[in-house]
């Protein structure tokens, strides 16, 4: 390439690394044009998969202060760019290389913290971030609603027990 064509591609990766909050790099060698493109289709709006020069990615990563991929940098390598939920983009990645055992997930970048290819795998493993808040909504309702009925369970046994004595001295007047 020539120069401005490597510089404009330098700009293009680095403002991409800025942009997203999460990046994980694979390997795709062994995959048809037909897989990326079921593999870009999976992704959805979540993320963008591009194919990068590795010492351009160098480059860029360091112009956006991503540190941690220059080890994984070898071979042919294509990150995936996640801008949306990172827990969604980590499962269609580990789904898609289950299928096409030929992608290999190289590691990544998580707001700004390099990670290992394992590290990737239990990002997939962990439930989306709705589900997440679903479960934390409910733990704290349920703690209200204890809350709630400790505060009253003493004005009831106290109504109950006034009403049983009522009953009582009823009886005992009869």
């Amino acid at each position: 390439m020539a120069r401005p064509d490597k510089a404009a591609a330098v700009a293009e990766v680095a403002e991409k690394f800025r942009e997203s909050n999460a990046a994980v790099l694979t390997e795709y060698r062994g995959l048809t044009v037909k897989q990326l493109k079921e593999l870009r289709r999976s992704l959805g709006g979540n993320a963008t998969y591009a194919v990068v020069k590795n010492t351009l990615t160098q480059i860029a990563a360091r112009e956006a202060g991503v540190e941690g991929l220059d080890a994984d940098l070898k071979g042919p390598s294509a990150i995936a760019f996640v801008t949306g939920d990172p827990v969604e983009a980590a499962k269609g990645l580990r789904d898609f290389a289950k299928a096409n055992p030929a992608l290999v997930i190289k590691g990544g970048v998580l707001d700004g913290r390099a990670l290992t290819a394992a590290e990737v795998t239990k990002l997939a493993d962990l439930e989306s971030r709705e589900v997440l808040l679903a479960k934390a909504a409910g733990a704290m309702k349920a703690k209200l609603f204890q809350a709630a009925y400790m505060f009253t369970a003493n004005t009831a046994q106290a109504a109950r027990v006034i009403d049983a004595l009522r009953q009582k001295q009823e009886s005992a007047a009869a």
